[in-house]
């Protein structure tokens, strides 16, 4: 797996941050067109449940975000979740979305 360029690196690490920070079971970041970053982990309410990228997607979104460079999950799972990608793919199609592991190590990239 090739590595990540410095910008995408950042955005893993922003996704540790907020998974380890909450205790949730992802974090995510997603950067702007701008380079501003949105960064949150998943959240599970009885009332509403969010994938950590659906949570960063709707962050960035509520700023008035139009356009997405990249984003970034950190996750026990092997797969980029389907509603959190189709959420990035909903502001910009070409994207890309990292996956990473806790530790930080990049699984995939889609």
């Amino acid at each position: 797996m090739p590595e990540l360029q410095p910008e995408d690196a950042k955005l893993v690490t922003l996704a540790r941050s907020a998974r380890a920070r909450t205790g949730a079971a992802e974090g995510a970041a997603v950067r702007d067109t701008d380079g501003r970053t949105y960064v949150a982990a998943s959240v599970g309410l009885p009332s509403l449940k969010l994938s950590a990228l659906q949570a960063a997607v709707a962050a960035a979104v509520s700023s008035g975000v139009e356009g997405l460079e990249a984003a970034a999950i950190v996750s026990e799972g092997d797969a980029v979740e389907t509603d959190g990608l189709a959420a990035v793919r909903d502001l910009t199609p070409s994207a890309p979305v990292h996956l990473a592991g806790p530790d930080g190590t990049l699984r995939t990239t889609v």
